[in-house]
């Protein structure tokens, strides 16, 4: 054995001398390093979504979302309390319910802030995985979302709150479907599409698939870039009354975040929903094409924060409930939305990933994770949904716990009231944006402070003005 281990080390040592003199030798034009530079220059995903491109000719379908991230949510940090307020006893227990349209004849009462968001079965999850996701939810006491999809009986059966989303489909938009919801959703877009038309073809759609969307032998199924029948704000606000008026339970809107926001939340408070869903830039997807997910939208950060502000300045904070939405995958990202101004988060990539959990090894290497829960996945039917089920409900306990903790140390007894007080922000910019103190500064010298920047926002300090 020592001798063959000799030759094996020799051999190796050989090989890599010979790579080494090559690499140090050979000019870019015929060395292999020079990939080295290139992709350092467009990036390794860039670079393989190129070729992606050019293989194919059309748009490359990433999963997930973007992997850019647009929200700083690191420049926000809470303060702990422990003399001028003291931090709340331990044996005194933290608030986590939350009630999702409380103007509603029949509001949503969930346990925690943290829901499942729509991911729809056949055109993003499997039956397994969505399964999963709702008896996940209903063990922790909150909702999941159908996404833009029918009505899957299994769901309903699993999810003992269930968010329907009146989709650009159609599939859940009769009466007999929407009416067996316990919230209604009206999704006009998402962060990672934006509000552009969606297509899946007749190839990667089974008979079940058909069956729940209702389409025929053929037939592809297509999210349109508008909702069928609303053309004007007036046939918008029309729709919400009638599906208050039919079912009793919390309507709203959900969109992509947006530069247009306040436009869109003003004709949202005259319809009079009863609650709003931001998804922010970096929400995530089945799949979509990548310039939708890295260049067009609204971080969800940015949203969170100027849509609770509109809510606030017009009198509907309280009234009409905030859903952020977007990349939020730590407690701690979870509860810094609340304290901007949301009531609740939902959850997606997170949620995935916390349902497949220690399961991936029945993926990989040679099959990405999501081939055990996309409807096309061709591992889906290695997903054990009791196990998913509880991998995310353990996850979902263990999240509010963490906010809990957060919330200990504030001094407060309800997540719902840790507010932007509770926050320092360690940007001095978004710290204006966001009406948030500036980390550097004492309270009670922000406005001296930022009374030294003069209207370029350039920084003038006290000597330099007095010459």
């Amino acid at each position: 054995m020592g001798l063959i281990a000799s030759l094996f080390r020799g051999a190796i040592n050989e090989i890599a001398d010979d790579a080494v003199r090559t690499t140090v030798r050979d000019q870019y034009i015929e060395n292999l390093f020079e990939m080295l530079p290139v992709s350092k220059k467009v990036g390794i995903i860039n670079l393989a979504e190129i070729a992606m491109r050019a293989a194919k000719g059309l748009p490359v379908s990433r999963p997930l979302g973007s992997h850019l991230h647009f929200s700083a949510w690191e420049e926000l940090l809470f303060n702990p309390v422990h003399l001028f307020r003291f931090p709340t006893p331990e044996n005194v227990g933290i608030n986590t319910s939350v009630r999702i349209g409380p103007t509603a004849k029949k509001p949503l009462n969930i346990a925690i802030p943290i829901i499942i968001t729509g991911m729809s079965y056949g055109g993003a999850l499997s039956k397994k995985a969505k399964i999963a996701l709702a008896r996940a939810a209903t063990m922790a006491g909150t909702a999941t979302n159908t996404g833009e999809a029918g009505l899957m009986e299994e769901e309903r059966e699993a999810a003992q709150l269930l968010i329907g989303q009146y989709n650009r489909g159609g599939w859940l938009n009769s009466r007999e479907k929407y009416a067996r919801m316990d919230a209604i959703e009206i999704q006009l877009g998402q962060g990672a599409q934006g509000s552009t038309a969606q297509r899946t073809a007749m190839k990667n759609i089974g008979e079940e698939y058909r069956e729940v969307f209702e389409l025929e032998e053929g037939q592809d199924a297509i999210i349109h870039s508008r909702l069928a029948g609303i053309n004007t704000k007036d046939d918008f606000i029309q729709l919400v009354r009638k599906l208050k008026e039919e079912t009793g339970v919390p309507v709203g809107l959900k969109i992509a975040a947006t530069h247009h926001l306040e436009k869109e939340l003003q004709i949202a408070l005259e319809a009079e929903c009863h609650f709003i869903t931001i998804d922010g830039a970096e929400g995530g997807t089945h799949g979509g094409a990548p310039t939708l997910q890295d260049d067009v939208g609204l971080p969800s950060l940015f949203a969170i924060s100027r849509a609770a502000q509109f809510l606030a300045k017009n009198g509907a904070a309280g009234d009409v409930s905030l859903i952020a939405a977007g990349g939020l995958v730590t407690p701690g990202q979870m509860l810094k939305a609340m304290a901007l101004g949301a009531d609740a988060v939902y959850i997606g990539t997170a949620a995935v990933m916390a349902m497949i959990g220690d399961q991936i090894t029945s993926s990989v290497p040679f099959e990405p994770p999501t081939s055990l829960v996309v409807y096309t996945g061709k591992e889906t039917e290695r997903l054990d949904v009791e196990q998913g089920a509880q991998n995310l409900f353990n996850f979902l306990n263990a999240c509010v716990h963490e906010m809990e903790l957060v919330a200990i140390s504030l001094g407060q007894t309800s997540l719902s009231d840790v507010s932007k007080a509770d926050l320092v922000c360690l940007d001095p910019f978004l710290s204006k944006a966001l009406k948030i103190d500036y980390g550097a500064v004492a309270p009670e010298e922000q406005d001296i402070f930022y009374g030294n920047f003069d209207q370029r926002g350039i920084f003038q300090p006290e000597d330099r003005q007095m010459h």
